[in-house]
């Protein structure tokens, strides 16, 4: 009989492509993920994980049983759906993909409130891109992902998966204390040119919708600094290196030297829930998005 929690690892390992991040997105530690798959290969006697530099590959043998994997975890995942639509209570573990600012600014009050109201349910979080979070929910990795698109970049939902309009996230421009744009009441997108520009780095929605926007108004920017996390590029403008386009969502208060200045128009990201159609039916994945929309912050919908 083969395990289901080592199926799972190896599961894990497939998606995520390396054990660290396969623990990091279980809740395990890489040394558990490890030995899961080391009984695995007793069981089985066949070699699953290859060595590749400091990573790991899976062997053909691993590949076909990961898949296999993912349709007897499928199985399961219905079979839960189906106990817990029947008790009509939120229950069981749900595993939820959000992206930085949404990690930070919208689920610890989600988290903790449903925690509250629903000691059954296990909600574990895991702060992912949403690149790549959406296809995580497609391949049965997450139960759900909270992810964003722009105004001018929708987010493409993958067959099998459904999702809800959570809501608007508006962005700002943020320059230093000095900057001939901190007096005005509202900038056009077409005077953003000629501008330094600190913002995340290529592959990131937000810098391909700043390259994009800034093509679209017929300039090309010019960006100076880049990085990962919303704190390090508002940290950057106080020290007035440049300016940047920061959602309000997870921003916090600004510090002293920094200015938010709007743009016209506003740019606009909206967030979504997203999960795989199968799972519907469960009450954990109605509530928890009705506990995301209800929690939206009305800090970000201000004019």
């Amino acid at each position: 009989m083969l395990d289901l929690q080592r199926l799972r690892a190896l599961h894990a390992v497939s998606v995520h492509g390396t054990v660290g991040a396969a623990a990091a997105a279980l809740g395990y530690t890489p040394s558990a993920v490890s030995q899961q798959i080391a009984k695995l290969e007793r069981e089985t006697r066949t070699i699953l994980l290859e060595r590749r530099g400091r990573g790991v590959r899976l062997t053909e043998q691993a590949e076909q049983l990961a898949s296999t994997a993912q349709e007897l975890l499928a199985i399961v995942e219905r079979a839960e759906t189906d106990l817990e639509e029947r008790r009509g209570m939120p229950a069981g573990r749900l595993t939820v993909a959000a992206f930085a600012s949404a990690a930070r600014g919208l689920m610890p009050a989600v988290l903790a409130d449903l925690a509250v109201r629903h000691p059954a349910l296990d909600t574990r979080l895991t702060e992912i891109d949403p690149h790549l979070s959406v296809d995580l929910v497609a391949r049965g990795a997450v139960d759900m992902a909270v992810a964003h698109d722009w105004d001018i970049s929708p987010l493409p939902a993958p067959p099998g998966v459904e999702q809800a309009v959570i809501g608007d996230d508006l962005c700002d421009l943020l320059v230093p204390a000095g900057h001939p744009f901190a007096g005005r009441a509202s900038v056009r997108r077409e005077d953003l040119g000629g501008q330094r520009w600190i913002c995340q780095p290529p592959g990131r929605v937000c810098h391909d919708w700043l390259v994009r926007t800034l093509r679209v108004a017929g300039s090309e920017p010019d960006i100076v600094h880049q990085a990962e996390e919303n704190p390090t590029l508002v940290a950057l403008v106080a020290a007035g290196l440049g300016v940047a386009l920061i959602p309000r969502l997870g921003r916090g208060p600004l510090p002293a030297g920094v200015v938010e200045v709007a743009l016209d128009p506003l740019p606009v990201r909206r967030l979504y829930a997203l999960w795989r159609a199968g799972a519907a039916r469960r009450p954990a994945i109605a509530e928890t998005v009705r506990t995301l929309q209800s929690h939206w912050p009305t800090l970000t919908a201000r004019p």
